[in-house]
């Protein structure tokens, strides 16, 4: 039974003709709202994740539940289907566990909070946010064990229940939930900041109605979903062919030694609908690597790539969602059947807007991105601070990393950057006064980006020097199958992680790795992969790579991709520049479109050599299902 609205005013919302002027003020008036929720929650909240990450994700939806700004697309609809009870007056939804929303929220780390906005006794919105904890209990510090064989074994669920009913405050509800958590100061600043930006929203939202009227606005945030849905209509019968593409692309592996798993999409246009369907993925892991991706949220990344490469202009909302129809098997690796483990899906979640390159670009590649958003790399550290006594403070600590944006038809790929735009890194000197560690080096790691015209953004190295022993986990990606290159550019350096003892001994570890013991005086060297490139290396400009030579992101070594031949000083040598290129260009043959590196049984073969780690097994369902 769907959820029931109670309203006291039942009146029907009436539709009136919006002048552009009143539009354009509500339309910017409603993305300042957005705005102000990201402010006031990261002013509010304690974990480093969130306060200084940003790794947070705002909506305003309108009365029906459809976003009109935010980021991931409207869980609401699916939510109000299955929600069995009552939406009122003063009252605020809590939740956590992405089986209940359809992979709304993709791991139970995500907390959800969903305030319906009441004015005059009438429903005329929805504002919810939900941001990661930092650890919500489970069975390692963090709550994202890579072993983990079901959801249980990753911290508490939280099913969709009243925090806040008709304005009374659930203090037992929290009490309940707060004693799961290793971190109760944190978790709790954060819900608080996630219920504040909501209500900050909503006032914003009751601001608009008083001034434009109640009819004007809700007529507003329809025109705008109106206008979306024209746009996307004009870009779909632009940009998307009837004829199928395919695309697929690799998760390197599960941390339990198998992989690679694969992803695959196939892309056509039946009349005005756009056809995504993820037939040919592997099925799910029995590790935590599996990403229950909804459709819904899989249709705003889909608008979302889709404006930001054709029409940068449009303000994306859930008003094309009925021009996409997207289909993905059950029991797939993007569609696991519960209790399958969920907390590792970053890896397939990155994957996936490269997968959305591959696909958008085959038919225009004028268009076409090459690969580096690939995933979002996680490290762990925790323990008793021993510079505070003998049992020492306890200590834990979240955070994520950045990579090598893929190289671009408008330009470079930005160096050392998220795959979130908004993400921001955690400051040094944060991590210093607030953690057992030193920070010895955070830079680009210089021809990490793939080669091309335009050069794959660099990953980034991060040194860590641990001041107290402990334990790290490190989740990361990219470290098997390399981020791709297109039209011609090479492919970008693949992840690496490494760890120093005091006599200065280095051991490669895993980049899926849980509980790795430290020592104080111990170094981690972070490494993360590089975008591919794009484009034909040899047309880059010598200068501008002599210029990259001097600010240290290419090397004199590296400077010969691009048939550059160069000193440490960025001095080039035109004469043997020219003769390399020529050179080059007779040897290679013909510029593939995609350029993914050697095929996945050489890499296995190689794997040992070039990576210091052991190659992954390649998964076989039937044994794996035994085996659990």
């Amino acid at each position: 039974m769907p959820a029931a609205i109670v309203q006291t005013n039942d009146k029907p919302f009436e539709r009136v003709s919006i002048d552009p002027v009143t539009l354009d003020i509500i339309e910017n008036a409603l993305r300042n709202a957005r705005i102000e929720m990201d402010a006031t929650l990261v002013r509010t909240a304690m974990s480093p994740g969130i306060r200084e990450q940003g790794d947070a994700f705002p909506l305003i939806a309108d009365h029906t539940g459809k976003m009109i700004v935010g980021q991931f697309g409207s869980f609401i609809g699916g939510f109000l289907e299955n929600y069995e009870g009552t939406l009122e007056d003063g009252d605020m939804i809590f939740l956590s566990d992405p089986y209940s929303v359809g992979g709304a929220i993709s791991h139970s780390n995500d907390w959800l909070v969903l305030l319906p906005v009441f004015k005059d006794g009438r429903l005329i919105a929805y504002t919810s946010m939900f941001g990661h904890q930092s650890d919500i209990g489970g069975k390692v510090v963090g709550s994202m064990p890579i072993n983990a064989r079901s959801i249980f074994e990753e911290g508490v669920r939280i099913p969709p229940v009243k925090i806040w009913k008709r304005g009374e405050y659930n203090e037992d509800l929290i009490r309940l939930v707060m004693h799961q958590t290793r971190k109760p100061d944190w978790c709790a600043a954060d819900l608080n900041a996630l219920i504040a930006a909501c209500r900050v929203a909503a006032r914003r939202v009751i601001e608009m109605a008083e001034r434009f009227g109640d009819d004007v606005y809700v007529s507003a945030c329809q025109e705008l979903l109106a206008r979306n849905h024209r746009a996307m209509k004009a870009l779909v019968g632009m940009a998307i062919a009837e004829e199928p593409v395919s695309f697929e692309d690799y998760i390197c592996d599960d941390g339990m030694g198998f992989g690679p798993y694969k992803i695959k999409c196939t892309m056509w246009r039946e009349g005005e609908k756009v056809i995504l369907d993820f037939a040919g993925t592997d099925p799910q892991s029995v590790a935590s690597i599996n990403f229950f991706l909804n459709e819904n949220m899989f249709k705003m990344f889909f608008g979302i790539y889709m404006i930001m490469v054709f029409d940068p202009q449009i303000l994306f909302n859930d008003g094309f969602y009925d021009l996409i129809d997207v289909r993905i098997p059950e029991g797939s690796l993007l569609k696991p059947k519960f209790p399958a483990a969920l907390s590792g899906r970053t890896h397939a979640l990155g994957r996936i807007f490269d997968i959305l390159g591959g696909l958008l670009g085959q038919k225009t590649p004028e268009f076409l991105n090459a690969a580096g958003f690939s995933s979002s790399p996680h490290l762990f550290y925790a323990g008793n601070d021993e510079r505070t006594g003998k049992n020492g403070d306890w200590f834990q600590l979240f955070q994520i990393g950045f990579g090598g944006i893929p190289g671009r038809p408008m330009g470079d790929g930005p160096d050392g950057h998220s795959l979130w735009p908004g993400f921001t890194n955690v400051p040094n000197e944060f991590l210093e006064r607030y953690f057992p560690m030193v920070i010895e080096r955070y830079e680009c790691e210089p021809d990490s980006g793939g080669a091309g015209l335009h050069r794959g953004g660099n990953g980034i190295r991060m040194t860590y020097r641990f001041l107290s022993k402990g334990t790290i986990a490190i989740h990361d990606d990219r470290w098997f199958v390399p981020p791709w290159g297109v039209n011609g550019g090479e492919p970008g350096a693949r992840a690496r992680k490494i760890l120093e003892k005091p006599d200065g001994t280095q051991t490669i570890v895993g980049n899926k790795v849980e509980d790795l013991d430290v020592e104080a005086g111990d170094i981690l060297h972070f490494i993360t992969w590089g975008g591919g490139g794009w484009g034909d290396p040899l047309d880059r400009d010598p200068a501008l790579v002599a210029k990259e030579i001097v600010q240290g992101l290419v090397t004199p070594q590296g400077a010969l991709a691009y048939g550059v031949v160069a000193d440490d000083l960025g001095t080039v040598n035109l004469a043997e520049t020219e003769a390399l290129r020529a050179r080059q260009r007779a040897e290679r043959g013909e510029l593939p479109l995609f350029n993914y590196g050697p095929g996945i049984e050489t890499l296995r073969a190689n794997c040992k050599a070039e990576t210091g780690l052991p190659a992954p097994i390649q998964p076989e369902w039937p044994l794996l299902e035994a085996a659990e």
